[in-house]
């Protein structure tokens, strides 16, 4: 993907170099247990960091990887904008708001909650806002095989999704249905919220593509590795688990990277439409 020396967004909130706000910092492998709990299972352990150890009040000093991880993110993030700018305008006929994304270290708030390296990168429809701790990019290609900066700009572009999903008032009805059914009912809705994140993800990579001419070859593979890699069966089985599909709150390994694919090849969103199909 080219994306040094492009334009970047100015809907970035960076809290990273900041005190952490709350929480505790728990040493070393005591951490990364818990980390890897949050990664493989896809649940935010920030309970599991509280009550114990040193409070977490140190702030970090920013590296050069620090600052080009918040560069491609925020080009990454200017990409989405104009591309969704876009199709609502040639798709609804509407305009498109954006969204902001908060870059934190370690730990911050959202009035969804808190977010933690552990909870992983999340929308908070409250604020409109994406939350991204950047060293989950590490951990995206260290642990969890997905390598390449497309990948990284999946997870972007699939938070970004979850913004478009509240603008098109998605997100709003399928959390009240959710709750107001069983676990495992919920779980199911989640699974179609999810998909469909990955598939508007898949609009995203195409017209980016046809746009800007960022992509490169090789890169759509990488997304498309990186959404087999966190698919629902694929982290259970990396935690030792056997999959339980009632469980899953994301999507298998096979429909993540369907539906990414289905989103790249028609760039419709009539097409993403997991809610009205028996076949996701």
């Amino acid at each position: 993907m080219e994306w040094r020396g492009r334009r970047g967004s100015s809907n970035i909130e960076d809290r990273r170099g900041q005190p952490a706000r709350g929480g505790v910092a728990v040493g070393g492998v005591g951490m990364i247990a818990v980390l890897l709990i949050g990664y493989f299972l896809g649940i935010d352990v920030t309970p599991l960091l509280e009550g114990g150890g040193q409070p977490a009040t140190a702030s970090r000093e920013m590296t050069d990887q620090d600052r080009a991880a918040a560069e491609f993110v925020s080009v990454t993030l200017a990409d989405t904008e104009e591309v969704w700018a876009d199709v609502f305008r040639d798709q609804l006929g509407r305009s498109y708001q954006p969204a902001t994304l908060v870059l934190f270290s370690g730990a911050t708030q959202s009035p969804c909650g808190g977010a933690s390296g552990a909870t992983g990168p999340f929308y908070c429809p409250l604020d409109r806002k994406a939350y991204l701790d950047t060293d989950f990019f590490v951990t995206l290609d260290r642990r969890l095989g997905a390598k390449g900066d497309f990948a990284a700009a999946y997870v972007v572009a699939h938070e970004i999704a979850h913004h478009v999903q509240n603008e098109l008032g998605i997100l709003e009805q399928a959390n009240q249905v959710r709750a107001r059914v069983s676990e495992a009912e919920s779980n199911a809705i989640s699974v179609r919220i999810e998909l469909q994140a990955d598939c508007l993800s898949g609009i995203w990579a195409r017209q980016a593509s046809e746009t800007f001419g960022s992509i490169e070859r090789g890169d759509l593979e990488e997304a498309v590795n990186a959404a087999r890699q966190i698919g629902d069966d694929t982290l259970q089985r990396a935690a030792g688990q056997r999959p339980m599909p009632h469980t899953f709150t994301h999507g298998t390994s096979e429909q993540r990277s369907r539906w990414f694919v289905t989103g790249y090849n028609s760039g419709r969103l009539d097409a993403c439409d997991t809610f009205g199909t028996d076949r996701l």
